[in-house]
């Protein structure tokens, strides 16, 4: 079986930010028309799955091609926001929860050394893809409030991949906006 779970968080500066929004969408892939996907050149190695830092780099290259193709400047990386996402996806695979709990603190921690006046964040589950960072993304890309983050006022991102022991791939991609 194939599983999917997508979540979006976003708290404006200008916001309180008790009031984070959260979005959700669950599914599974026999139920919403998803199906796996052959895994991109760019991914492919000999036989081997896709490296962590593999999928990460390919969610920050997909979520930029859609920004471009938008007429949007393209995000960068940012060491101190890709360290908060990984140590939050490697939280939700080890406890196998899809959750944004933490969100605030992990703003907090990056704002030591990033001021910024805006944030968001999505978080993706899925397991039983070739290509789990396209689905992650695919799955962002069809959903409203994780598209608004996406397509955000937003110039730093950090991008984390995790997976467990049971082959679920956890994702969380933190947008900042200095």
């Amino acid at each position: 079986m194939l599983n999917l779970s997508f979540r979006a968080n976003r708290a404006d500066s200008q916001l309180n930010r008790s009031n984070q929004a959260a979005i959700e969408f669950r599914g599974v892939s026999q139920g919403n028309g998803l199906q796996a996907q052959k895994r991109p050149r760019s991914l492919r190695r000999s036989s081997a799955a896709p490296t962590i830092a593999e999928l990460e780099r390919s969610v920050f290259r997909k979520i930029n091609q859609h920004r471009q193709q938008k007429g949007l400047a393209t995000l960068q990386r940012n060491a101190t926001i890709n360290q908060q996402a990984r140590q939050h996806s490697q939280s939700m695979a080890n406890s196998r929860n899809l959750s944004h709990n933490g969100f605030s603190n992990r703003v907090k921690v990056i704002s030591n050394s990033i001021p910024y006046k805006a944030a968001a964040e999505n978080v993706a589950f899925n397991r039983g893809f070739s290509d789990p960072a396209g689905q992650a993304v695919n799955g962002w890309l069809k959903s409203s409030g994780h598209l608004k983050n996406i397509m955000g006022n937003f110039n730093l991102t950090g991008v984390g991949v995790a997976k467990n022991n049971q082959g679920e791939f956890y994702f969380t991609q933190i947008f900042i906006r200095r």
